[in-house]
């Protein structure tokens, strides 16, 4: 069987590299979708994942992220996560070491330092420049930053891995969650149909579970452009309020075919698989004559 990696925005092609060099070696999909994010976790420059991401309110950056094992739908999370830049590692220690699904906040970090993961200062001389630059001027809202990195991934073994992690909303409420961590929201994955990932506006984004339901369309038949594409389609015409924000969708099916979609232009992701590694846009469904 064909491998294939797929990944959000375009710090998702050198996210690609490590996930790909695991599938095309005959390793695990979910060990891939790990080492794959992590790249965007630990990179100061991606403001909105990890290391150096936009941090809260009071100026502290909390991480959420979510693995999924679609081989047995295991699941594992962390949310409010603080000091560790690779959240998603946790969330499959998570998986795979309790009898939990999600752990939060301190607990969070408590589990993380159990498991021998080092503490870090997260916030970066640039992404605390920002922040003061925000208090300065502050506003009820957060800034509408949505760049999460989700990654889908199917090995050579026909097994199916999730991954989503991110910093979430710009100064966002401190203990702010969006979708990214959670199950059929941020990610869902099922070897027996495919896996989808979402990035965008969480709080839009969970009203219609978008990766599970991505998932459930492929299920019956579409394809995984055409379940992308139906899903965003959807979120707009019953939630017209999601409509100013960006969401947007990847996802493969089990027989190595991927697609995405977005609420607006544009949105760039990333493919990885015999073909290579490249940069691919993302279809959008608002226009600027019906976006508003």
């Amino acid at each position: 069987m064909s491998s294939l990696v797929v990944s959000t925005w375009s710090f998702g092609e050198r996210a690609n590299v490590p996930a790909w060099d695991i599938l095309k070696s005959g390793g695990p999909a979910l060990e891939a979708v790990v080492a794959g994010v992590a790249v965007a976790e630990k990179d100061p420059e991606v403001k909105s994942v990890g290391y150096g991401g936009y941090p809260n309110a009071e100026g502290e950056v909390e991480v959420d992220a979510a693995i999924m094992d679609g081989r047995t739908l295991g699941y594992g999370s962390v949310v409010a996560l603080r000091n560790t830049d690779v959240a998603t590692a946790v969330a499959r220690d998570v998986m795979e070491k309790t009898d939990h699904v999600m752990l939060a906040g301190a607990g969070a970090l408590q589990f993380a330092q159990r498991q021998g993961y080092a503490e870090r200062e997260m916030l970066t001389d640039r992404s605390r420049k920002a922040w003061e630059e925000w208090k300065a001027g502050r506003t009820d809202k957060p800034t509408d930053s949505h760049d999460t990195i989700g990654m889908v991934a199917l090995d050579q073994s026909g097994d199916i891995a999730a991954a989503c992690t991110t910093s979430g909303l710009a100064f966002k409420m401190k203990g702010r969650v969006g979708d990214s961590p959670l199950i059929g929201c941020g990610l869902y994955a099922d070897n027996e149909v495919g896996a989808a990932a979402a990035t965008g506006r969480g709080e839009e984004i969970a009203r219609v579970c978008g990766s599970f339901l991505i998932v459930e369309l492929m299920r019956q038949g579409r394809s995984p452009q055409e379940a992308c594409e139906e899903t965003v389609t959807r979120l707009l015409e019953r939630v017209p309020s999601s409509r100013p924000h960006q969401m947007a969708f990847i996802a493969l099916n089990r027989d190595g075919a991927f697609g995405a979609s977005a609420a607006r232009e544009s949105f760039p992701y990333a493919v990885a698989d015999g073909d290579g590694n490249r940069l691919l846009e993302g279809t959008y469904q608002l226009h600027s004559e019906d976006s508003a």
